[in-house]
């Protein structure tokens, strides 16, 4: 019997990662590519910027159409820290880091719990 747990490295911008350490962000958003797709509870993410990487496990997966829909129904700051106090900037960033046309894939708004932090 298998018991090791399905592990995803993803990268991320060194402040979001800070936010991860931190435990101010819990909630990562990504587009519905493929492989992205096959996260699911339960799975460990481990985020990587530079030398650092901080382990998390997925809470929760919810898909929703747009970013917009996504900001509806998600907590801002979860997501981007004090860049959440403001939706419109929370929103032009989210933009930033997926080019137009990305949003068309769906939306990923997946909770997650960090679990540890290492420098590789």
């Amino acid at each position: 019997m298998n018991d090791t747990v399905p592990s995803h490295r993803l990268n991320l911008r060194k402040p979001y990662l800070k936010l991860i350490a931190d435990g101010i962000k819990t909630v990562e958003v990504r587009v519905g590519y493929p492989r992205m797709r096959k996260i699911q509870v339960g799975h460990e993410l481990t985020f990587v910027s530079g030398d650092d990487t901080v382990v998390t496990r997925v809470k929760r997966v919810t898909e929703y159409e747009s970013f917009e829909a996504m900001l509806d129904h998600e907590d801002a700051v979860a997501i981007g820290g004090d860049l959440g106090e403001s939706r419109d900037e929370l929103l032009a960033v989210i933009r930033e880091i997926y080019p137009p046309g990305k949003e068309k894939l769906g939306v990923l708004a997946m909770q997650i719990e960090r679990l540890r932090t290492t420098r590789e």
